[in-house]
């Protein structure tokens, strides 16, 4: 009886051990790889979304006006604003295409969000973090920028100045509220003049290049201050209002704080 409980034990065993042979062995991943199947590394992420940037000019400001003049002077044809505006604060805002704003957002003027439903970025500029507009190219910036003065209304009276009086633009700008900077309107002219600008307003109005020359002389110009009305300039220097209409090519009485009227007659090629 004994003998026979032993023999079938030993079956048994063999049996059982036959079978568990052709079982499949299951293979362990160790955790730390099961973990980066879930959370890949930095190096295995998908690559960000492909940004479309335009090249910075090489060349400094030189570069900036030979890329983007042709810009500028279509915004002056479509929009009123003279060129020389457009590109010199396109240089002074962009810092001649090299600042973070271009690189980042394509943005030329620093124009903040306000009521864009665009793109933004965040930029660090009066306060920390502030929205800016992005585009995906620099002409849309430009474009942007025109209809930005051409749609408020608080800059309505620059399109009423000269197309190429770019001092007037400039010193309205900072009188409508544009920039903060006191020396704004200075700055502009500088660089306006610096690299004379003002042949790309002259080329948009068909005019020869003997009547690009502006008037530097300060004592030619006077710039409206508050309460002061044409009749008061024009007794100041001694000149008629019809006189004085005539050298800034107005054809109303409506001047406007920051306005940059010409006190003496000079060849401006009208």
């Amino acid at each position: 009886m004994i003998r026979r409980i032993i023999l079938l034990l030993l079956i048994g065993f063999v049996i059982g051990s036959c079978g568990s042979s052709k079982r499949t062995t299951r293979k362990v991943t160790p955790k730390k790889e099961r973990e980066e199947r879930v959370n890949p590394r930095p190096d295995k992420e998908a690559p960000e979304e492909e940004k479309v940037v335009n090249p910075v000019p090489k060349t400094g400001v030189d570069g900036y006006i030979e890329t983007y003049v042709e810009i500028a002077q279509e915004e002056m044809r479509q929009y009123g604003i003279p060129a020389s505006i457009t590109l010199a604060q396109g240089i002074l805002e962009s810092g001649a295409g090299n600042g973070d704003l271009v690189r980042k957002a394509n943005n030329h003027f620093g124009i903040k969000c306000h009521d864009w439903k665009g793109a933004k970025v965040y930029h660090d500029d009066d306060e920390e973090g502030e929205c800016f507009r992005k585009y995906s190219l620099a002409k849309f910036s430009f474009r942007d920028h025109s209809l930005f003065l051409a749609n408020r209304g608080r800059y309505s009276d620059l399109f009423k100045l000269p197309k190429d009086d770019y001092k007037g633009w400039s010193k309205g700008l900072k009188a409508a509220g544009y920039a903060t900077d006191r020396k704004y309107p200075d700055k502009l002219i500088s660089i306006i003049e610096r690299y004379k600008l003002y042949r790309y307003d002259g080329e948009v109005l068909g005019k020869k290049e003997k009547d690009y020359k502006k008037v530097k002389d300060k004592k030619n110009q006077h710039t409206v201050a508050k309460g002061e009305t044409l009749y008061r300039i024009a007794k100041k220097y001694k000149v008629s209002v019809e006189d004085l209409k005539k050298y800034n090519g107005l054809d109303g009485n409506e001047i406007f704080v920051g306005q940059v009227l010409y006190v003496e007659p000079f060849d401006r090629g009208y």
